[in-house]
């Protein structure tokens, strides 16, 4: 802060246009995730047996998932195999918006990530870029999606911090 010559003070941090708050948070999707687990498909939890696997798969109710992005995963060792997979996102395509592997916290990550590959990263060329690092409960930020946003800021940034203006970590001086 410093004064100006009316006696007011002035936030040369604001003022700055070198300095850029990035808030990862606002590359959220509000999609709903819903997650589907192959186990209750299988026989025991274990074993994939094609016409128990089908017949689970004729019956289940797809349209809970309309709109909404499908998380499919196991979470036991079973093996399944990739026709299995594939007959999972078949019947789902009808009603689910995508359908990708991993848990629901994994499709979120692999959202921000589809996300931030649309950003246009040349606009912090020679800036100085703080992360921020408060996010809500409701929308959080994993660590990957920190990673994956420093590696495309740091080639190009003169200085990459973590937190607030008036509070941050330094991460990188170019």
């Amino acid at each position: 802060m410093s004064t100006a010559a009316d006696g007011t003070i002035e936030n040369k941090v604001k003022q700055s246009d070198k300095l850029v708050t990035l808030d990862l948070q606002q590359y959220w999707d509000d999609t709903p995730v819903h997650g589907l687990d192959l186990k209750d498909f299988l026989v025991e939890g274990l074993m994939l047996k094609e016409e128990v696997f089908r017949e689970c798969i004729d019956n289940y109710d797809w349209k809970q998932h309309r709109g909404a992005y499908l998380a499919v995963h196991c979470s036991t060792d079973a093996i399944i195999s990739k026709w299995a997979w594939m007959l999972v996102a078949a019947r789902a395509a009808g009603s689910a918006r995508d359908v990708l592997t991993g848990r629901p916290r994994d499709v979120r990550t692999e959202l921000y990530r589809r996300q931030l590959e649309e950003v246009d990263w040349e606009r912090f060329r020679d800036k100085f870029v703080i992360l921020k690092g408060c996010s809500s409960k409701e929308k959080p930020v994993p660590e990957s999606v920190y990673l994956y946003a420093s590696t495309r800021l740091v080639p190009l940034v003169k200085k990459l911090m973590y937190g607030e203006a008036c509070s941050n970590v330094p991460v990188y001086r170019g």
